[in-house]
Parts: structure tokens; C-alpha cells; sequence
């Protein structure tokens, strides 16, 4: 059935789409999922600024470090059952299942939907941490993976593999299973493009009852925390670019400023939809993320060149060790990094599942795993060997700052390496632009996805709709760093980790709910 339909059909369900909606004000809103969200979002942001932003951080700080700390194996085992999972479906049967139905065509070309991909799901971040977080494995800067000995040959190859597992496999398997039944579930059955129609084969018609309701409310609090956290920590990565060289002083003033500015051109790439706004600017991401790259690799050549087939290496070598939670000696590393990073991937994951399955209707299953899942990884491994293979070795020559200080501030990392390179000003200024673009994708991505799941699994929402989660990202981003700077947004980061303990539960029934569905499209 053509996801155009209005009238559902799996198990004779009679749901139709937006039959709970209220239409007032030009918003088109699910009632209750819209009203509770934003009430409850309302009641987290009073509650954080009504009391001092170090006591709340303090709160949601214990309860995050106390789900890691009691949950950590079931966040490893899970990632791992998600990888085996889509490998699964990589190779088996299913993967001939096309994404709409045998006669759906790719509304996409493959450049475009991977660019949109990599916009939503990883770009800030690869920003933020492909200097940081090598160097910080390296020299022990917060431990190290496995209890390596820091400053060695060993620790330098321990680095570059435990920043891939990280960056590699693993979370875009997590995005894949949720991205997959998505599309399945709108796209073959014909349900809403929402996050509680993935149930349906459990739930039956309880998914459009309180199930489904909370389902989709955990969904929208996930994605708008994780968005504003992210929309803060990236205005303090451009305000460091700036300040570094441009002279422009890096307060909270200035991360408003960014967050206000961002938040603006975020309202209009949304207001002009999928097709003229975030399919265009994730294009322009992706020619400049190419270009930064490509130009520091000839810089670093033999460097990068040469870090490419260590890293890849290193990576083989060390993923099973690095997914095996038991008996590890590195507990502190592994459960400050790792099991912090899984919560983190599994909390955004309805947020860029539901936007990878917006942009994949017409790929087959073993198309959509392969472009998800390894193709991503592969780009990850370029980028991770170019930036953090040099910035490894200006540590190894006693070169510049991250040489001779080690790693001091995160957000100004990858500009500190850039000070040792040619033009190392234009690279910093390539970096700040690509941060911001980054940036506007991910806000106008997210608030596309909170627009269907608050519209009852609408994919076109009413243009005020848009613009009011727009509005609301940037300005909890802002409020929260205005009053409580980065330890309110930190506060945010701590709350939106604590919805992956949930949300794994929920991924790991969404495998054995997407089987289900898939057995009847074989039949």
C-alpha cells in the first residue's frame, strides 16, 4: 500500500491518520501526545531554572552515572544484539524487501540520501570530537581504553580504535533498527510515520491507545533534549572557533548570539520543507565536510594516508574486546565513555531513525543496511584517521598546543591543531562555517521529526507547527545556557541520557516487532 494513503490496513486495523488531531491556531496536533510533550518539557525547564543549575545538574548527574553504572551491560549487550540484528537482515531473505513496495523508486539520489544521513546523525559531533577524543585516549586525559599504557605505540592504536567503536558500527546499527521498522511500518504497511506504529504486531490496536501515546511522548522528550543539548554544546564549539580567530570574546553572550542565529536560519530551512531546505543545506554540508578533509589530509599526507589501514587495524582488532562488558579492568573508562556514549546514541535514536526513514522509501532492505550501516563507517574511518591521526602525532612531536599541553578545552581542540597547519586561519574558518551548517540540519531534521510524531504521524505539518519546535529547540538551548551556562545545558545532556534506558528496552522489542512484519511481507 502506497504511504500516501490516508486509510490504514495491517490485521484490519481501521486506525486513520489524524484521527485524534485538533485543528486550532493553524497547528494540526495529536491530542494528547502534543499537549503532554510540550507541558512536561515546560515542567523540566521551570523545574531546572527554578532551582540553581549546579544543584540540578548535581540530580540528573546521580541519576545518569546510577543508570550507567547498574545498567552498563544490558547498553553494550544491546548494541551489540543490534549489529548481529541488522547483519542479519543484511544477508538473509529479507533484505530483497523493497522500502515502499516493489514498484517504489529511491525519491533520493544516493549522493543526497547519504548526505542527509550523515547531517542528521553524526556531523556535529565528528566536529566536536575527531581531534578531542583520540588525544584524549592517547594521553589518559579521562583513562584509558582496555588499561592501556598512555603516551605508547600501544595507547596511539588503542585510541584510533576505541574513538572508531564509537564513532563506527555500532551507533548507526542502533539508527538502523529504528530507521528500518519505521519505513517498514509507513512505508509497506501503510501505518503513521511514528514511532509507536513499529508495535503494532504486539500492541495491536492499543498502539493508538495510552501504549502508543507514551511511546511517542518518550520519543519527543528524547529528541527535543538531545537536540537542545546538542544546539548548546556546538554554539560553545563556534563561540571557541571565534574567539580563536576572530578575537570575539566566547561568553554566553556570544553562544546565545550563535543559538539565536542558528535557530533563525533553522526556521526557514524548515518552513521551506524536506526538498528546498534540509536536502540542500546537507548537500552543502557534505562538500564542505569533503573539502576541510581532503585539505588536511594533503597537508598531513603521509600522516593521514598512512593512519587510514592502522585505524581500520586497530579497529578489527579490538572491536570484540571493546564489546565485552565483562570482566573489564577499565571499568572507569568504559563506563564514562563507552556505556555514556551508547545512552547518548540510543536517546537520539528516535530523532534520526525517524529521519533516516523519511528520506529511504524505494531502497531494499540490504540497500538501505549497507547505506546506513557501512558506508557511514567507512567515511567515519577517513575522517577520524585524517584528524585524529595528526593530532596524535603533534602530541608524539611536542607540536603546538594539543604537543605541549595536552588536551585542555574539548570545544577548541580541532582549532588548535589547525594553528600548527598551512592556512591554518582559513581551515579554523571552514570549521566554525561547517559547525554552524551542521548545526542548522540537525535542528530543522529534529524539528521535522517532532512536527510527524506531535501531528499523529503526519509527514507534512502545518508551517506555524514547524516553527513553533524550531523556535522551542533554540530557545531552551539558550534560556538553559543564559541562566545556568554550561551547567544547565550539561543538567539537559544528563536528562536526555537517562531516556536511553528506556528507549533500549524499546529498541530491542522494536527487532522482535519488525520480524513479525517483515514475515508477512515474505508471505
Amino acid at each position: 500500500m502506497s504511504s500516501n494513503h490516508d486509510k490504514y490496513s495491517i490485521d484490519n486495523t481501521d486506525y486513520t491518520v489524524g484521527q485524534d488531531n485538533v485543528q486550532k491556531w493553524g497547528f494540526d496536533v495529536h491530542n494528547p501526545v502534543f499537549g503532554i510533550s510540550a507541558g512536561l518539557i515546560l515542567i523540566f525547564l521551570v523545574a531546572v531554572l527554578a532551582v540553581e543549575p549546579a544543584t540540578a545538574k548535581g540530580a540528573l548527574d546521580g541519576i545518569k552515572w546510577d543508570i550507567i553504572g547498574k545498567f552498563d551491560v544490558l547498553f553494550i549487550w544491546a548494541g551489540n544484539i543490534f549489529v548481529l540484528f541488522c547483519l542479519f537482515l543484511l544477508v538473509s531473505p529479507f533484505g530483497k524487501i523493497r522500502l515502499g513496495g516493489v514498484n517504489a523508486k529511491p525519491a533520493h539520489s544516493m549522493v543526497s540520501w547519504l548526505a542527509m544521513l550523515f547531517a542528521a546523525g553524526m556531523g556535529i559531533g565528528l566536529m566536536f570530537w575527531a581531534v578531542a577524543e583520540p588525544v584524549a585516549y592517547y594521553t589518559g586525559w579521562y583513562e584509558t581504553p582496555l588499561g592501556v599504557e598512555a603516551n605508547t605505540p600501544e595507547a596511539a592504536r588503542m585510541a584510533m580504535a576505541a574513538t572508531m567503536y564509537h564513532w563506527g558500527i555500532h551507533p548507526w546499527a542502533i539508527y538502523g533498527v529504528v530507521a528500518l521498522s519505521l519505513a517498514f511500518f509507513a512505508y509497506n504497511k501503510g501505518l503513521p510515520l511514528s514511532i509507536r506504529s513499529i508495535f503494532y504486531p504486539i500492541l495491536g490496536d492499543r498502539t493508538w491507545g495510552w501504549p502508543g501515546h507514551i511511546i511517542d511522548i518518550l520519543a519527543v522528550l528524547a529528541t527535543l533534549f538531545g537536540l537542545a543539548t546538542s544546539l548548546g554544546l556546538g554554539a560553545q564549539q563556534a563561540a571557541s572557533g571565534m574567539d580563536h580567530v576572530f578575537g570575539i570574546e566566547s561568553g554566553i553572550g556570544t553562544q546565545v548570539l550563535v543559538i539565536l542565529a542558528v535557530t533563525g536560519l533553522a526556521i526557514i530551512s524548515v518552513v521551506r520543507g524536506l526538498e528546498g531546505g534540509v536536502k540542500v543545506l546537507s548537500n552543502v554540508n557534505m562538500v564542505l565536510a569533503l573539502a576541510l578533509m581532503v585539505f588536511v589530509a594533503l597537508v598531513g599526507f603521509a600522516v593521514a594516508m598512512g593512519n587510514i589501514p592502522t585505524t581500520i587495524g586497530a579497529y578489527l582488532e579490538n572491536i570484540i574486546p571493546l564489546s565485552n562488558p565483562h570482566g573489564r579492568e577499565d571499568e572507569a573508562w568504559f563506563q564514562g565513555w563507552t556505556v555514556f556514549y551508547w545512552a547518548w546514541w540510543i536517546s537520539w535514536s528516535p530523532f534520526v531513525g525517524m529521519f533516516i526513514a523519511r528520506v529511504s522509501e524505494g531502497r531494499t532492505i540490504r540497500e538501505f543496511i549497507a547505506g546506513v550501516l557501512i558506508v557511514p563507517t567507512l567515511v567515519t574511518i577517513v575522517w577520524m584517521s585524517v584528524f585524529g591521526g595528526l593530532a596524535i602525532d603533534q602530541v608524539l612531536s611536542g607540536v603546538g598546543a594539543l604537543g605541549t599541553q595536552g588536551l585542555t578545552d574539548v570545544p577548541l581542540a580541532m582549532f588548535q591543531m589547525f594553528d600548527e597547519l598551512p592556512m591554518g586561519n582559513i581551515l579554523s574558518v571552514l570549521a566554525i562555517i561547517l559547525v554552524l551548517v551542521f548545526f542548522i540540519t540537525s535542528s530543522d531534521s529534529g524539528s521535522l521529526v517532532i512536527d510527524s510524531i506531535t501531528a499523529g504521524g503526519k509527514i507534512d505539518a502545518p508551517v506555524p507547527q514547524r516553527i513553533f519546535w524550531a523556535s522551542i529547540e533554540g530557545a531552551i538551548a539558550a534560556a538553559l545556557l543564559w541562566i545556568g551556562g554550561t551547567e544547565a545545558i550539561q543538567a539537559l545532556q544528563a536528562g536526555a541520557i537517562s531516556t536511553g534506558l528506556p528507549f533500549t528496552i524499546v529498541l530491542l522489542i522494536m527487532c522482535v516487532s519488525l520480524i513479525m512484519g517483515l514475515r508477512t511481507e515474505r508471505r
